[in-house]
């Protein structure tokens, strides 16, 4: 039985990598430059299409965090961009052209990896990756269909921001749900007719983000920018998405003028997502506006807003924790498609697809990351089934019980799990079926 590997972009890449270095054979289909997405506009392997930046390098930032992880994991992703990079402050901003290039001759002069350029319209058969990206061909996108089942797969993507809830200001917040029905799984935020009319008037005066000419298609009502809701009129909010309706101040009975909505996204109520806040504004200017929310003045972001063209599986519903289709073992998925958002993200889910995939081939059961690593948390949010699943970038939010106080150990804990992983992966290691039985480091439960 091969592999094959469909899209080359990082999360492709990436998988094609950790199997050759391990000693198996693969195919990387890619259609370009036969074929072209919107987006692309060169035949080089794991072209950026977006910003050049990998985001933060600081390991106090799960950012920077999850990109440790990675080198750790030998990542060829990661090694390109710190071989290409170029000055960015705290961030590891690339030279795009050498950072593509670099990837493309390294994959393409591997012995092990053979490179075919051309269009993939149906699924090959043995092991499979489906690594095509948030922009994936029609043809392949209708296979994909008929694999996952029709309603698991999304074209269009309307997300709303999370905030990190211990930057929450609880004196002016309170929970409750609408007609104080259900369960209080929400926070709101209550504006009076001032608080109200200054926000709207900052909001509809934003800074937005150019839409490229892919994006230019007409929006879905239910997942309207708020800013051009909010240009139908200027009581448009206070009657959609920040009606008052059925939610007083639980303490005081009182009546506001408008409430903004805020859902738990984890058990911990670590992370708050703004309900019916999906936006085309840019990232500085939704701190800015959304910060002048009651509550959220010093809220920190742990997501942005964003609403794009993009094609993503219902991965919790779809995916086993080894990346594989849970009713079809051999099709696996990997990178932004199964629902993580950025550059390291999707390498990410490309280098445990890629691990996954040839312990399959090898007839090895796949163990998981450790639950303390991002890397993990990834993983666990894409395949944890879960109500209103949204592609998620990684967040200190998404790990285990994590707690803020503590992020020193988070970040050396993290470090120390992967590694020992890492080498539990190695071929030169037996593969044993349980890496974390394996004596953590420090003397460290596991």
């Amino acid at each position: 039985m091969e592999i094959t590997i469909i899209g080359g972009g990082l999360a492709g890449a990436e998988a094609a990598w950790q199997i050759a270095r391990r000693g198996e054979r693969v195919t990387l289909y890619e259609m370009r430059p036969g074929a072209y997405t919107p987006a692309h506009t060169t035949p080089l392997l794991s072209e950026l299409v977006c910003s050049n930046s990998l985001k933060s390098q600081d390991l106090t930032n799960a950012h920077g965090l999850l990109k440790e992880e990675l080198r750790r994991l030998h990542s060829i992703i990661i090694e390109a961009a710190d071989r290409t990079s170029i000055p960015g402050g705290k961030a590891l901003v690339v030279d795009r052209t050498k950072f593509a290039t670099m990837i493309t001759e390294k994959i393409e002069a591997h012995p092990l990896i053979e490179v075919i350029r051309e269009e993939v319209k149906e699924m090959p058969p043995g092991i499979v990756i489906i690594a095509t990206g948030p922009l994936t061909s029609d043809g392949l996108a209708e296979r994909i269909r008929e694999i996952t089942g029709k309603e698991n797969l999304s074209f269009f993507d309307a997300i709303s921001p999370i905030v990190d809830g211990e930057t929450i200001d609880m004196e002016k917040v309170f929970f409750g749900s609408r007609y104080m029905e259900g369960t209080d799984d929400y926070l709101n935020c209550p504006l009076t007719r001032d608080e109200y009319d200054a926000f709207y008037d900052a909001l509809i005066t934003a800074e937005r983000v150019s839409l490229r000419e892919f994006e230019k298609v007409p929006y879905f009502e239910g997942c309207l920018p708020i800013e051009i809701m909010a240009e139908r009129g200027r009581k448009t909010l206070a009657f959609g998405p920040m009606k008052p309706v059925g939610l007083p101040d639980p303490s005081t009975q009182k009546r506001y003028y408008a409430v903004v909505q805020l859902r738990r996204e984890d058990a911990s109520g670590s992370m708050y997502n703004l309900v019916g806040f999906q936006t085309k504004l840019t990232y500085k200017e939704q701190e800015r506006v959304f910060g002048m929310i009651p509550g959220l003045h010093h809220a920190a972001f742990l997501r942005h807003g964003s609403i794009h063209r993009n094609t993503y599986i219902n991965s919790p519903s779809v995916l086993t924790s080894s990346l594989q289709c849970a009713h079809m073992n051999r099709i696996f998925f990997a990178g932004q498609i199964t629902g993580v958002e950025g550059y390291v993200e999707s390498t990410a889910m490309g280098l445990i697809a890629g691990i996954s995939a040839y312990m399959y081939l090898k007839g090895i059961p796949f163990e998981p990351p450790p639950d303390d690593t991002c890397t993990s948390a990834l993983l666990q949010y894409i395949t944890t089934e879960r109500k209103n699943f949204q592609p998620m970038n990684v967040n200190f939010g998404l790990l285990k019980n994590y707690n803020k106080k503590e992020k020193e150990k988070t970040i050396h804990r993290a470090l120390e799990s992967i590694s020992l992983w890492g080498r539990a992966m190695e071929p030169s290691a037996g593969y044993p079926n349980r890496p974390s039985a394996l004596l953590a480091p420090d003397g460290m439960d596991t």
